[in-house]
């Protein structure tokens, strides 16, 4: 299935003598080996493919000198194909298994960079399950694989050619045709119940039934609690998995902010802030930090006391929380505020995708904007209605203070441009 990711694939195998080994991490069963894979057999005469937790005993080929020319003439014979620099795409799969194997990029950054080196792994074990051997920093291109976005959803489906009149009603600020528009928030409801993990959405695309979909999740939930207990000590992941449980209940309220006494009574960040880096280093949750002035940059006005945690994945949150399908498909109005919580996971999911780093901006507990966004070096409210919107006065307050070149409001109202505000059909987030 076609992914956006493929692109950047590319521009890295036409960077010559500038390209450093790659490292394409993620969540789990994001799709980081099927792209890879793909990849490698449209782009590269053969691929060599590695994974290290298949078969172990290859990382033995990475016990002694980690010399480029040693390692690849050992892979050669293990797989007895020729790696011809260019036309050979060398793929460690599950790097996190094998920490010299990650040390050895750094030599193949060094001294080897004629040879085309990818690697995939668990962005947990990668960046964090160091034991013995340092991260290979400043020597490798790290790309973030995520679940698949709206757009990639529709190509999945067969519909690419919506996805392009969307994005051209985006950038134009053009009502989509009426018909085509209300086509788009049907199918943007069923990728709110199947999620962007390739599975689900397989399944989804082969059958158009939702009834396997909550199986799939959970069997993906089931997945990511292991890989908790693999990753974390026994005590942070019992933490963590707490953390991750609480996540449906912290949404359900009012402003989403997340709260430690939820998880226990008298919790603080001294508790459970390392659970939640690791749920966040994991890729298993979205960070959302409050800002206190919508100023450039928002990274410098943080208040760290306050922050809101969203799912990697809208389908996930779905299957964690038990929520219905047929509540999202059929639900047309504001009156079920959990469906609100699922609307505002899905803009962070597509902004988070994008590379927007996610802030929201809240004033006295008086007025709060959803997410604040850097976008063409400006600093730009988004707000976020599950249905039709009303006017807002936290809007209001955010442009009367910091006047903003423009606004952003994500909601099922067609594209439009007025009163210095940008409609934006919630189908379109991923065009933000």
């Amino acid at each position: 299935m076609k992914r956006k990711i493929t692109e950047k694939l590319i521009q890295w195998r036409n960077q010559g003598s500038n390209r450093l080994p790659l490292i394409l991490h993620g969540a789990r069963q994001v799709g980081k080996t099927y792209i890879l894979e793909d990849y490698g057999s449209r782009y590269y005469k053969n691929t060599v493919y590695i994974n290290f937790e298949q078969t172990p005993a290859m990382r033995s080929v990475f016990d002694g000198d980690l010399s480029p020319e040693r390692i690849v003439r050992l892979l050669e014979l293990s797989s007895n194909k020729p790696i011809v620099p260019g036309d050979t795409l060398v793929f460690f799969d599950e790097i996190q298994a094998c920490e010299r194997a990650l040390t050895s990029l750094k030599y193949f950054s060094e001294s080897a960079g004629e040879f085309h080196v990818v690697a995939a792994g668990s962005l947990l074990g990668v960046a964090i399950n160091r034991e013995k051997f340092s991260f290979p920093v400043g020597k490798v291109q790290m790309e973030t694989l995520y679940p698949f976005d709206f757009e990639e959803y529709l190509w999945a489906l067969g519909k690419e050619s919506l996805a392009q009149e969307i994005r051209y009603c985006f950038e134009h600020d053009l009502p989509l045709v009426e018909l085509l528009h209300e086509q788009a928030l049907e199918l943007y409801k069923s990728y709110l119940c199947t999620g962007g993990m390739p599975a689900a959405i397989v399944e989804y695309a082969a059958s158009q039934k939702l009834l396997k979909i909550p199986e799939i999740q959970n069997n993906i939930l089931n997945a990511y609690f292991a890989d908790m207990a693999k990753y974390a000590t026994p005590s942070e992941s019992v933490k963590a998995r707490n953390a991750f449980d609480s996540i449906p209940a912290q949404l359900a309220k009012e402003n989403r902010k997340f709260q430690y006494k939820v998880l226990k009574k008298g919790a603080s960040a001294t508790h459970f802030g390392v659970a939640i880096d690791w749920l966040c280093s994991s890729g298993l949750v979205l960070k959302c930090r409050r800002i206190e002035h919508g100023k450039m940059p928002p990274a410098a006005f943080i208040d760290l006391s306050a922050f809101k945690l969203y799912m990697a994945d809208t389908g996930l949150l779905l299957a964690k929380s038990g929520m219905p399908a047929q509540t999202v498909i059929l639900s047309a109005d504001n009156a079920n505020d959990f469906k609100g919580a699922v609307t505002e996971n899905y803009a962070a999911q597509a902004l988070a995708s994008n590379g927007y780093e996610l802030f929201y901006w809240e004033s006295e507990s008086k007025a709060e904007i959803d997410f604040v966004i850097v976008r063409d070096g400006e600093v730009i409210p988004v707000e976020v209605k599950s249905a039709l919107h009303n006017r807002s006065k936290s809007l209001s307050v955010y442009v009367s203070k910091y006047n903003p070149p423009y606004s952003i409001r994500l909601s099922a109202r067609n594209f439009g441009f007025e009163n210095n505000i940008k409609s934006v059909p919630l189908y379109a987030a991923f065009a933000i």
